[in-house]
């Protein structure tokens, strides 16, 4: 079995991965609070863990793991959302107009994470609503939870708030690396004066008549956000289970406050084992803000006509724990090598098997840069070499399949290549015109020309002929030099390839 490596953000160390269950491998994704359009930002996650379920279902079997990412649909922002529509004249209900924000936007958050080729969570192997909880229909385990911590002394109830007592749990901070007395000189903290300590959070707040409230034993109320995502993953997951993961941003306070109430609410579990962070994204070497006129949605990409395989490609291009520079350069990068790739592949050809050098790098702590390196590796040899090898079409399914590993090349993924790139004159491989692109191919093959008089192997010349000729390039050779022409059916996705 491959072995998997993961950075532990909890060790602080690249440790082998051994799963509590490998029946039942468990994995936890701190999902959206549903008030708006998902942006770029929001994405990386998603495409992060979406890859890394890919690996485990690989390796421990479909029917074996179970990946849970909720939906918080209590919150703050959800009640403005809609009390601004409700301001603006709309005639109903505050709590209708909720209902309605939050439906809505979880089914962009679909379309968009599917535009995205992410495959929705699962309970071993069965896609269903609960794979991705709602925190409102949890209530009841929170209010449980909360009396838990209640009981066991861990927290305390103040003006209608029931708030956790941090100096209670001594391991607060681990996550972080930092000490309780670090982070009050440091951080931002809601000031209250009921708080016992400045650090100690909201796990549950009164509401009014017009807000979201359910009853409790503390009065009408809702809870914080933080005891939201322990009750639903204790309840899907159990109290211990394998990988919790999120934006380095949920490091602190969310995935701290986490830990500490779950810890405490059930001692003698460890929570999560592994916790995963990927870093955050830029866009061309800024901070992403509506400021500075460069924060996207990824619905504004897709509508701006930005395929959603080339968004995922250009995230695949720079490791999880890595920050991201989304650029244009980039995405004209991630467009062309995938038109190659969905051009030149036989996508009839099943039973692919996942190359291993592929395996070996998500493996590695899930590279996905090494592992579409090699992709571009077997691109190579497949296109240069396809016409010789009696086995090219298992050759084609092969990189399909290790395509695939990544979110790449699935099914119904290349809807938007027809029409793109129709004419000669748009074959840019990064600034290269079509003029710069052929002389660089006629030097190439010049130098392969001379290489073979020495050796009398003229095997690889051939080879890179024949495939100029297969993209319709007419190859004019004189004893001295070597002329590229582009002919009557000159096929520039083709050539792309060979650059």
């Amino acid at each position: 079995m491959v072995e998997i490596r993961l950075t532990n953000t909890l060790t602080r160390r690249k440790d082998p991965f051994r799963p509590i269950d490998p029946s039942n491998v468990r994995m936890y994704l701190c999902g959206p609070t549903v008030y708006d359009r998902a942006h770029l930002g929001n994405a990386r996650p998603v495409v992060v863990f979406d890859v890394l379920y890919r690996l485990l279902r690989h390796v421990y079997g479909e029917d074996h793991v179970t990946y849970v990412r909720n939906f918080t649909d209590v919150d703050d922002k959800i009640n403005a959302a809609a009390q601004a529509v409700k301001e603006a004249g709309d005639p109903r209900s505050l709590e209708e107009l909720i209902r309605a924000r939050t439906e809505e936007t979880i089914r962009w958050y679909h379309a968009d994470m599917d535009a995205l080729g992410a495959l929705r969570p699962s309970i071993r192997g069965e896609v269903s609503d609960r794979a991705e909880p709602r925190a409102t229909d949890y209530i009841p385990q929170m209010i449980e939870m909360i009396r838990d911590l209640i009981a066991r002394g861990h927290a305390y109830e103040a003006e209608g708030h029931v708030l956790f007592d941090v100096r209670s749990f001594p391991g607060y901070g681990r996550l972080s690396g930092r000490s309780v007395d670090d982070m009050i000189a440091g951080a931002r903290v809601e000031v209250a004066p009921f708080k016992r300590d400045p650090m100690d959070f909201v796990l549950w707040k009164p509401s009014s008549a017009d807000l979201p409230g359910w009853d409790s034993p503390w009065g009408c109320g809702r809870p914080g956000w933080h005891i939201e995502c322990s009750a639903m993953s204790a309840a899907l997951l159990g109290e211990s289970f394998d990988i919790h993961g999120g934006g380095i941003d949920l490091q602190f306070p969310h995935h701290e406050n986490e830990i500490a109430q779950s810890c405490c609410a059930h001692p003698h579990e460890d929570f999560a084992r592994v916790w995963l962070h990927n870093e955050m994204l830029q866009v061309e070497g800024k901070k992403m803000s509506k400021s500075l006129g460069n924060f996207f949605t990824v619905r504004d990409l897709l509508d701006q006509g930005v395929p959603g395989e080339v968004i995922r490609f250009v995230m695949l291009m720079t490791h999880y724990r890595k920050p991201m520079d989304w650029t244009a350069e980039k995405v004209r990068e991630a467009e062309a090598t995938l038109r190659d790739w969905h051009h030149f592949c036989d996508f009839t050809e099943g039973n692919g098997r996942v190359d291993p050098q592929v395996l070996e790098a998500l493996a590695d702590d899930l590279n996905t840069a090494g592992a579409l390196a090699r992709l571009h590796q077997m691109a190579r040899e497949l296109f240069l070499h396809k016409s010789q090898w009696p086995d090219s079409k298992q050759a084609d399914a092969d990189f399909v399949a290790s395509a695939r590993m990544l979110g790449l090349l699935e099914e119904g993924m290349g809807a938007w290549l027809p029409g793109s790139f129709e004419h000669i004159e748009s074959l840019l491989l990064g600034d290269m015109p079509l003029s710069d692109v052929l002389s660089k191919l006629s030097d190439r093959l010049v130098n392969l020309r001379a290489s073979a008089r020495e050796s009398k192997d003229f095997s690889q010349v051939d080879a890179l002929k024949s495939a100029l000729i297969a993209a319709g390039v007419e190859v004019r050779m004189s004893a001295e030099n070597i002329d590229l022409v582009p002919g009557s059916d000159f096929d520039p996705d083709r050539l792309g390839a060979l650059v």
